[in-house]
């Protein structure tokens, strides 16, 4: 009988080992599941482990299982585990707790947090953690921080789960506090915080926070160095963001430190030394990630790297990924290969709204508007819906006033006309094709119009010749609390130089001196040009050499001021000066600026050296406006004979410009017999201008031929053209 015991006894340990041993493998196979994010298989293996019975599952199966329920944002599975471990009393285990904790934060149910939380016994810093989390994304950050006073925690996680839900001015706070209090901070806080000094008003705090770290010695973590370099390229600071990537040394790069560093480097138009970073990314032995890819192939690289960095891509395994995919079609577009874009995005299997847009956006930028517009049909054939995004790169390139109208009602029906993106853009397009009530009646119906829109709508009365009712626009603006940004002021310049609206123009004038935007070149541009049209040359100077960056927009603008204010030499002068002491290359429009100066004071010389110089120096094709400047300038000189030579040798016979300077330097000359022949070319093309019948009525009348220059007139009367009598006006 004692023999017969001691055997059962014997069994029953090896049964239970047996049992313990199997429950222990099951374990360990659903945390790797969970890890590895493979939560349904998780759950099921759960499932099956539950309905056999043996092995039990403990507290740690129960906790996996409801970790991958969290995880997976299976809410119902997860209230059965929570039932489950308070039938079998594994709810008294903190983990478990904790894990129930984590769910119901995911789940957005606060009073489930407050109910589990509540049940704890003693809860550590793991549920203190979750419940100051909870109350921080689901927005009860007060009573959260009331907590971290009333309890005095002083373990590093729960402020951590507090601060990173916080704006800047209370995380701030909350991170002097813990310093004040001795709460040790981490790399964790440090990264946080970090991350909210990466804009210009807190970059002073950021720089505090960097000698805390160096002091603290956490200059060794990566996540630190990662947010260190971000800040430092979000201010634009780009030789502290290299600096503290040199120093981290090899042992702390990680690929969030690389992509860290070519994505700041590419923000800053550095794409060499983003491809160079690449580079030692690669021979790093550190792989590429997708931001990677994406970060370079949005950098605007030339052609052949395209390729290369496409092989790349491919290569890493990151084909067919459809994020990789999207880039890749964006990047080819900007160089034309629409064919090569079409291909990509036939041969993608996943295709998401962003695949869709990017290749009907790709169309639009090539001109290819029946592929978009076949792209977008197929893309709601699919069951993909239009967003902001599709709708503006359409009506972005529509040409045809039938076309946006059609957008903007499938807008009003699909209920996009809330977006603020989609609204400026149908104010830009109807404003472009010229139906300037709807772009009203809809800039008007908008609630909540931001600068966007007011930029829209005045630059559209502004295009269709309204410039005043322009101004008025930006007057009611003004009452807003809406700034005008730079783009708001360059559209003012623009009215104040067309209308010649000097007092305004001083007003702006002042509003970007007072609000320091006299940085912004193109505002530059804009002054210059507004005091030269308004008869202000030596304001247009001043403004010129104040300007600390001077591109090549500014020096057509100043060389046009002088051609305008008839100071032909002068321009020339500062023609000659932008190419030796500056070194720009003179573009189509500076050739046409300084043409046009040299021919309204007679320079001759000069302008047939810049006219040659454009060819023979340059390699630059004159273009229609720098070759009827060159045909009025020799015109204007007496040489009507080379003039006419000149243009039957040249392909823009055909262009009115050339035939109004040819028949005004006739007038100039006296020139009747090329006269008649620009004034026939003329009025086959237009008609019914007067202009050219006073003109050459002039010219016979001039030369003392009385009959033809009365025969002339009454053909006036004939073809019932009538010449409108001049005005002049002055716009104080």
């Amino acid at each position: 009988m004692l023999m017969n015991l001691r055997c059962y006894t014997q069994r029953t340990k090896l049964v239970v080992k047996d049992a313990a041993n199997q429950l222990f493998k099951l374990n360990t196979q659903l945390t790797k599941l969970a890890r590895s994010n493979r939560h349904y298989d998780c759950l099921s293996l759960f499932l099956q482990i539950h309905s056999y019975g043996k092995p039990k599952p403990d507290h740690y199966s129960i906790s996996t299982a409801i970790t991958s329920s969290a995880n997976s944002f299976n809410i119902r599975f997860g209230n059965q585990l929570h039932a489950l471990a308070i039938y079998t009393g594994r709810k008294t285990f903190t983990h478990v707790s904790n894990t129930l904790l984590s769910l119901y934060a995911k789940s957005n149910d606060l009073g489930s947090v407050e109910m589990v939380f509540s049940e704890l016994g003693s809860p550590d810093s793991y549920s203190w953690t979750n419940l100051l989390s909870a109350y921080t994304k689901l927005g009860k950050l007060y009573h959260a921080c009331q907590l971290l006073d009333e309890m005095s925690l002083t373990d590093v996680e729960p402020w951590n789960a507090v601060i990173t839900g916080c704006s800047e001015d209370i995380a701030f706070y909350l991170f002097k506090k813990m310093h004040l209090l001795g709460v040790r901070h981490d790399n964790y806080t440090f990264a946080c915080v970090l991350n909210l000094c990466s804009v210009d008003e807190f970059y002073g705090f950021g720089m505090q926070v960097y000698s805390l770290i160096c002091k603290s010695g956490f200059l060794g973590w990566s996540p630190v160095v990662n947010s260190l370099i971000s800040m430092y390229f979000d201010c634009r600071n780009v030789i502290d963001a290299c600096k503290v990537f040199e120093q981290a040394g090899d042992m702390v790069h990680d690929e969030i430190t690389y992509n860290a560093m070519i994505n700041g480097l590419v923000s800053v138009d550095r794409k060499e030394n983003a491809l160079v970073m690449f580079r030692n990314m690669l021979e790093a032995c550190r792989r590429p990630t997708e931001l990677t890819f994406l970060s370079l192939m949005s950098s605007g690289l030339v052609l052949s790297m395209c390729f290369q960095l496409h092989a790349q891509a491919i290569k890493a395994g990151y084909w067919p990924s459809t994020a990789v995919s999207n880039a890749a079609m964006a990047m080819y577009a900007e160089h034309g290969l629409i064919d090569l874009v079409r291909k990509i995005f036939e041969e993608l299997e996943l295709k998401d709204v962003v695949s869709w847009n990017t290749m009907i956006a790709g169309c639009v930028h090539n001109n290819e508007m029946q592929l978009a517009g076949s792209a977008f049909i197929d893309m709601r054939r699919t069951g993909f819906l239009p967003d902001a995004y599709t709708i503006g790169a359409l009506l972005a390139g529509s040409e045809s006033l039938e076309n946006v109208q059609m957008l903007y009602a499938l807008v009003l029906k699909s209920g996009l006309s809330l977006s603020s993106e989609v609204v400026n853009a149908l104010v830009s397009a109807f404003s472009k094709l010229g139906d300037l009530n709807l772009a009203h009646e809809i800039f008007c119906d908008i609630q909540t119009k931001n600068i966007i829109t007011w930029n829209a709508i005045m630059s559209g009365f502004l295009s269709n010749g309204y410039p005043l009712h322009a101004l008025e626009l930006f007057l009611q603006m003004q009452t807003s609390k809406l700034r005008p940004n730079v783009y708001t002021l360059a559209i003012i310049l623009t009215i104040c130089s067309n209308i010649s609206a000097l007092r305004h123009g001083k007003q702006i004038h002042c509003y970007i001196l007072r609000h320091l935007f006299l940085n912004e070149s193109s505002l530059g541009n804009g002054l210059i040009t507004m005091y030269a049209k308004c008869g202000l040359i030596n304001w247009s100077i001043k403004v010129f050499e104040s300007m600390n960056k001077k591109d090549i927009i500014s020096w057509n603008a100043i060389i046009s001021a002088f051609a305008q204010y008839g100071d032909g030499k002068r321009a020339v002068t500062y023609f000659t000066s932008m190419q030796r002491e500056v070194g720009l290359e003179p573009d189509l429009a500076t050739f046409t600026a300084v043409l046009s100066a040299c021919c309204r004071t007679g320079l001759v010389c000069d302008g047939i050296h810049i006219f040659n110089s454009m060819i023979n120096d340059y390699g630059t094709e004159p273009g229609i406006d720098q070759f009827s400047c060159f045909v009025d300038l020799i015109g204007r000189a007496g040489y009507t004979d080379e003039m006419e030579k000149l243009i039957e040798s040249k392909n823009y016979w055909a262009d009115p410009k050339v035939w109004w300077n040819l028949l005004s330097a006739c007038a100039c000359c006296g020139n009747v017999r090329l006269a008649r022949i620009a004034a026939a070319m003329l009025l086959r093309i237009e008609k019914h201008d007067p202009a050219v019948y006073v003109l050459l009525s002039n010219i016979h009348a001039t030369a003392g031929q009385w009959e033809d220059a009365a025969r002339i007139r009454e053909m006036m009367k004939t073809v019932r053209v009538i010449k409108q009598p001049g005005c002049s006006w002055i716009k104080p």
